[in-house]
C-alpha cells in the first residue's frame, strides 16, 4: 500500500479525483476509517473525478446512493448482517458497471467480492489524513 498525506479537505478531494482515474468499472473499492475521518469527502473527490457532478453525501439512512449508474456510494455503518444487505439488494449493484465505494464494509464482509480495492483514512489532526491506497 501507498500512503498519501493531506493536509486539507480540497487535498483530499483532489487526491480522491486522480485515484478516480485509475478506477474501472464494476471496480469495489473499501473505504476504511473512524467515523469522521473524511471517508464521504473522500467519496465527493472519485464522483468528480468519475465527472460526476450531483452533490455527494453520506448515504448513512438511504444505506446505499446511486450517481447515474456511475457511482455507488455505500453506508453500511447500520447494516446489521449479510443477510440484511442481501435484502435491501445491495449486492445486485457490484456487476452493474459502475464504480461501488463502501463505507463500513466489514458489516457485509461475506458478500464482498474478491478482488476489492481498499483505501484507509486515518485522521492525524483536525485537517490532516494519512491515506494509505
Amino acid at each position: 500500500m501507498a500512503d498519501f498525506i493531506s493536509h486539507s479537505k480540497e487535498e483530499t478531494i483532489e487526491f480522491a479525483k486522480r485515484y478516480a482515474k485509475t478506477l474501472k468499472p464494476c471496480d469495489v473499492v473499501l473505504l476504511d476509517g473512524d467515523m469522521g475521518a473524511g471517508k464521504t469527502v473522500f467519496a465527493k473527490g472519485v464522483a468528480l473525478g468519475l465527472g460526476i457532478e450531483e452533490e455527494v453525501t453520506s448515504p448513512t439512512y438511504a444505506y446505499m446512493n446511486d450517481y447515474d449508474g456511475r457511482l455507488f456510494h455505500y453506508d453500511c455503518y447500520r447494516i446489521d448482517s449479510a443477510e440484511h444487505a442481501e435484502s435491501l439488494g445491495l449486492v445486485d449493484y457490484f456487476d452493474m458497471g459502475g464504480v461501488c465505494l463502501i463505507e463500513w464494509s466489514q458489516n457485509i464482509a461475506p458478500l464482498l467480492p474478491k478482488d476489492c480495492k481498499r483505501v484507509v483514512i486515518k485522521k492525524i489532526s483536525e485537517n490532516e489524513r494519512e491515506i494509505s491506497y
